[in-house]
């Protein structure tokens, strides 16, 4: 092994402390970033100049490329809208074998949103006997859990083919208090009860969904086709739209920007597989799942960390399947303007701390000799470049964008490049524009039904909230991204964040 081999695999420090370095990367390059930005426009502001000007032309063409995935995204989500999934099971041999197991997690959300998303359950057009629900409630509020399986045992006991409400102990060493670790301890019971009912791992699709997650009629026909149908279904999650329409009427329209740009960015990378990750509420084979060893317990991000579980135990034989077909969540709203900022902060926070997945993927490739080299620079690049853009490409704009200017105007003034400038980027900016007006028309077709107590007239506002896009892209996007990187590069590790939710 040569010396440069063996500096690049790190094996001149213990595991402990490489890994560490590998925590420390993420955060180290987007402040080196940042830092250099300023450096340069103090120091070398045509520099600065020339790079903000190409970046902004390869943002604009970014925008277009991108937009353009969410677009043919929309159109198969339409389609699939129109498809009557429950009549195309029927044409599926042996359909009614497969069960769902659908795994709630819930901490300290009231009664009244669970009770919504059971209810949603019960109505779905598969039948309710082949369902398997697990309710997984928080040792750490035991009061409100004893409440909430009760009310679940006496308001839905017999809708389902089983109902099993579990209480994840409180404070387990080795655990991260949150949503991983909870439906890691409830998964293993859940299995105990499939061995108990002699049900095949492979006749079994697991269904995560948060506890104010209310899923499409046709959601369970359209999962259990698209599962039985797969050329390789036990080598594959399966990821659905996530909408953030509960109420979204009633929201901020702050929050409901963040809400449905989330939306735009999943619908988008649907197009594109090697970039798509399972976040939020999706399914996945039972088999996959025993074959991990369940979720991670001392996770944040332990939704798009089940996938990378999956994707180094076999090797890199793991995809995510799209499935065009919504799950409806609550877009963040609390009973202040303040509280709701906060948590919208805090939120974006918990899921921008999925960066601690680049340093879990580097270490375990490192490992690994069995996934082609090529997979692994490519999904590593992604994971990379999408969390290090996260953080830094708006605040670049936006500091690039004037400060060269502002702290060089007289040494400035007779650079050709530097009086042209502002007019360049004023005119790729009107160009991006045009992703907000798409964004814009395409939200407002995806919108649920009008409430009556809603005036018409909020349709102009839910167009106008667009022109809030380059407050939330720095506010609800590179800011919190940077402190969630900032902590997994000190070692200050984040907790999971319970959002809050509430029903009228």
């Amino acid at each position: 092994m040569t010396v440069f081999s063996r500096f690049w695999r790190l094996d001149w420090l213990s595991e402990r402390r490489a890994y560490r370095v590998l925590e420390i990367f993420p955060g180290l390059a987007v402040w080196g970033s940042l830092v250099l930005a300023i450096a340069v426009s103090f120091f070398a502001p045509l520099w600065a100049i020339a790079f903000i000007v190409v970046f902004d032309v390869y943002w604009v063409v970014r925008v277009i490329y991108v937009g353009s995935y969410l677009v043919m995204g929309f159109r198969r989500y339409q389609a699939a809208l129109r498809v009557d999934w429950p009549e195309r099971l029927h044409t599926v041999p042996d359909w009614q074998s497969l069960h769902h197991l659908i795994m709630i997690p819930i901490a300290h959300e009231p009664w009244e949103v669970l009770r919504e998303t059971l209810t949603s359950l019960s109505k779905i057009d598969y039948p309710l006997d082949r369902f398997i629900v697990v309710v997984a409630t928080e040792g750490r509020y035991h009061e409100h859990a004893a409440d909430l399986m009760a009310n679940v045992t006496k308001h839905f006991s017999g809708t389902f083919g089983q109902v099993l409400t579990v209480e994840h102990p409180a404070d387990l060493p080795g655990e991260v208090a949150g949503k991983g670790a909870n439906i890691a301890w409830a998964g293993r019971q859940a299995k105990e009860l499939v061995d108990r009912l002699h049900i095949p791992y492979d006749h079994v699709i697991v269904s995560t969904f948060d506890a104010d997650s209310v899923a499409h009629p046709h959601y369970f026909s359209y999962l259990a086709y698209t599962y039985a149908t797969h050329p390789d279904k036990l080598h594959t999650s399966y990821q659905p739209i996530p909408l953030f329409h509960n109420n979204i009427w009633d929201a901020m329209a702050l929050m409901r920007v963040v809400a449905t740009s989330t939306t735009f960015w999943l619908l988008g990378d649907t197009m594109r597989p090697d970039r798509l990750f399972t976040f939020s509420s999706h399914s996945m084979p039972f088999q996959a799942l025993v074959d991990v060893g369940f979720w991670q317990n001392d996770v944040v991000s332990e939704d798009s960390r089940i996938f990378l579980q999956c994707f180094i135990h076999y090797d890199g034989h793991y995809t995510v399947t799209p499935m065009y077909i919504p799950i409806s969540m609550d877009t963040v709203q609390a009973p202040s303007i303040w509280r709701s900022l906060v948590n919208q902060y805090k939120q974006i926070r918990r899921w921008a701390y999925g960066a601690e997945n680049l340093p879990f993927m580097l270490w375990n490739f490192r490992h690994n000799h069995r996934i082609p080299l090529r997979t692994k620079l490519k999904y590593s690049w992604n994971q990379f470049e999408g969390t290090y853009s996260w953080a830094t490409a708006p605040l670049l704009i936006l500091l690039l964008g004037w400060l060269p200017f502002a702290a060089n105007r007289v040494a400035l003034e007779s650079s050709v490049l530097a009086n042209n400038a502002p007019l360049i980027l004023q005119r790729l900016m009107s160009g991006a524009m045009l992703g907000l007006l798409l964004s814009a028309i395409i939200s407002t077709v995806m919108l649920p039904k009008r409430p009556q107590h809603i005036p018409r007239y909020q349709y102009v506002m839910m167009i106008g909230q667009w022109l809030l896009l380059p407050v939330t892209m720095i506010v609800f996007g590179s800011i919190p991204a940077i402190e969630a990187q900032t902590r997994l590069m000190f070692g200050k590790y984040l907790g999971f964040f319970v959002t809050e939710k509430s029903r009228s």
